[in-house]
């Protein structure tokens, strides 16, 4: 065989966004782009903000020795100190910049926090509807993954959490704002799993949170979301500028630990080590000093908000039953059947394209995500009007 086993399985069990995306390209080819209502991919349509642009042309125009070669690998020490005071501010406890690693995105932090804290059959805990791509990132490391139910309003469920826990478990990974179902851990809720988890400390068992927070400056309606670090002292945040910038491409995010956290001089040693032997090396040099710059900027939620308010009233009308999000850019809708591959094949034939709940380990829902204009929400409208009658007419 060519290829490893396990690739060759995992290909062949992938990410249903990337399936999704490559319909969608097809589709496009066939029909015109104009003409396909593609809701697939996470992928942040507006603009980086115009600050972003102006600190580029400075930097592009500013020679300085050494400023896009390597640094340390856990990044500049003053992007470090920005990052930490940023981090400090929006989550109320006081964080140094020797708790800050620059990461190649979110998606490179959490491989380097995975590589540190697994040892190969350690398992982590993953409320559901999860990012599928959790399952490969675990599995990077040896890791096995246990999946633990949400309540029906994907909220956390802390006697699911707490069941799925074993001698083996090393962490809990949660993800809120949430892809793909918008919702927003409470503080409550928070408090509970930290408590929860503090017991099992109690015993002798450290169990990490690990917070995934790409979504944390996109949240609607004046709702916050609470402090990771402030409530639970064995806790790292991972985050990335993909979507509060604007900037997916450009592939610059962070890992902070609690500087409470349980022997955090060699959590922080592994980190770095793992940020450089599993090829990042480093966080791109130019991005690095980019984010410093742009700590206090954030692109302009209004649109998202607009096309959240937009589609989910469109989808009420038409029928569709579903929790408004409370963060993010996604709808996880309730399938009107109970195979939610089926229906949103059934959708295809109407040019729409959203992706499986059972993707996201929550089958029987489907996710759109509305990162998208909003004259292509306004012309779906019909589309999933017409889609929902149909398949009434014909089951």
């Amino acid at each position: 065989m060519a290829i490893a086993g396990y690739i060759k399985e995992s290909m062949e069990r992938s990410s249903w966004i990337r399936k999704m995306f490559e319909e969608g390209i097809k589709l496009k080819a066939r029909l015109g782009e104009e003409n396909v209502f593609d809701f697939s991919l996470g992928n942040p349509d507006l603009d980086p903000p115009e600050k972003f642009f102006e600190t580029l042309r400075i930097f592009s125009k500013d020679i300085v020795k050494g400023a896009h070669g390597y640094m340390p690998n856990a990044g500049f020490p003053s992007v470090r100190k920005a990052v930490a005071d940023k981090v400090s501010k929006e989550h109320g406890i006081a964080v140094s910049a020797d708790n800050i690693v620059m990461t190649c995105g979110a998606a490179g932090g959490l491989n380097t926090v995975l590589k540190t804290i697994l040892d190969p059959g350690d398992e982590v805990v993953v409320p559901r509807p999860y990012f599928a791509e959790y399952n490969f990132y675990i599995n990077n490391h040896n890791g096995v993954v246990r999946l633990a139910d949400s309540k029906a309003d994907f909220s956390l469920d802390i006697s699911t959490i707490r069941k799925a826990i074993s001698d083996k478990t090393k962490a809990v990974l949660i993800n809120s704002p949430n892809n793909p179902t918008g919702r927003v851990y409470s503080e409550k809720q928070i408090e509970e799993l930290s408590d929860m988890l503090n017991e099992f400390h109690a015993t002798g068992q450290t169990i990490y949170i690990v917070s995934d927070e790409p979504y944390r400056e996109i949240v609607y309606d004046g709702i916050a979301v609470p402090s990771i670090l402030a409530h639970y002292p064995h806790s790292i945040v991972v985050n990335s500028y993909s979507k509060s910038l604007s900037i997916p491409g450009e592939r610059i995010g962070y890992v902070a630990a609690n500087p409470s956290c349980e022997d955090i001089e060699k959590l922080m040693e592994g980190l770095i080590l793992c940020n450089r032997i599993l090829g990042f090396v480093n966080a791109p040099a130019l991005m690095q000093r980019m984010v410093a710059e742009l700590k206090d900027v954030t692109v302009d939620i209004t649109p998202y908000r607009k096309r959240r308010d937009l589609l989910a009233g469109g989808l009420k009308s038409a029928g569709y039953s579903f929790p408004l999000p409370e963060g993010a850019f996604y709808i996880f809708c309730k399938s009107p059947i109970d195979d939610d591959v089926k229906f949103v094949q059934h959708l295809q034939t109407f040019n729409i394209l959203a992706v499986p709940g059972s993707g996201f380990g929550g089958p029987g829902y489907f996710r759109i995500a509305y990162c998208v204009p909003e004259d292509v929400i306004r012309r779906s409208i019909t589309k999933f009007e017409e889609a929902l009658d149909k398949l009434s007419v014909n089951p």
